[in-house]
């Protein structure tokens, strides 16, 4: 897959994002295009900035979630690095040619939270997931069933996908001698490529 259907993903790495994390990589692969993640490149040799420049230079969409803009206890940093990538992919534009016409998701966890920290993305589309996976799933399929005009499976049927991927990963990878805590700690890129294989397998 190339620069059409690569869609850069731009959220949290921490464990407590995990849950929103799987259905937005597997709605993205449902829909037959490729989410391309700093998580997922494993070379160490590469500075993470030259991998984040790449990955957003090399896909026509991106889904930045700012939904940790706001710290949540005292003495605890926001993170900025959301927001830095999506100035990035923003900023990628400028260059003309095919990136003048790249798309990007904006989501967040509440609503208007983010115009007090980024008051410039006033009046722009984001949409609210409130932290649940079923609003990720559906938001997600929305979005890109309409930029990349696609004709795709209804925002329910992915949903159920996904529980039918999630129940059958897990069984396969207990078979094959993970533990809980493996599968909890699965690495992006076999996540990914979990994902891929079964949508491979089941047809919609």
């Amino acid at each position: 897959m190339g620069f059409e259907n690569n869609v850069f993903i731009n959220c949290p790495f921490d464990d407590e994002y995990l849950p929103l994390l799987r259905p937005l990589l597997f709605t993205i692969i449902y829909l037959e295009l490729n989410p391309l993640i700093a998580s997922a490149q494993l070379d160490s040799a590469k500075p993470r900035i030259e991998k984040i420049f790449s990955l957003i230079k090399n896909s026509r969409y991106a889904v930045h979630d700012l939904s940790r803009l706001k710290s949540r206890k005292r003495g605890e940093f926001y993170r900025l690095n959301m927001p830095f990538e999506l100035g990035v992919d923003v900023g990628c534009r400028f260059k003309g040619g095919k990136w003048k016409n790249k798309k990007c998701l904006i989501l967040e966890a509440e609503k208007y939270r983010y115009q007090v920290a980024l008051s410039d993305l006033s009046n722009s589309d984001i949409v609210v997931h409130k932290n649940e996976p079923e609003l990720v799933t559906i938001e997600i399929r929305n979005w890109l069933n309409n930029v990349a005009q696609l004709h795709s499976p209804g925002p329910a049927k992915v949903w159920g996908a996904f529980n039918d991927f999630m129940a059958d990963n897990y069984d396969a990878l207990t078979a094959r001698g993970y533990s809980n805590e493996d599968i909890e700690r699965l690495p992006t890129n076999e996540l990914i490529y979990s994902m891929q294989e079964w949508v491979q397998h089941n047809p919609k």
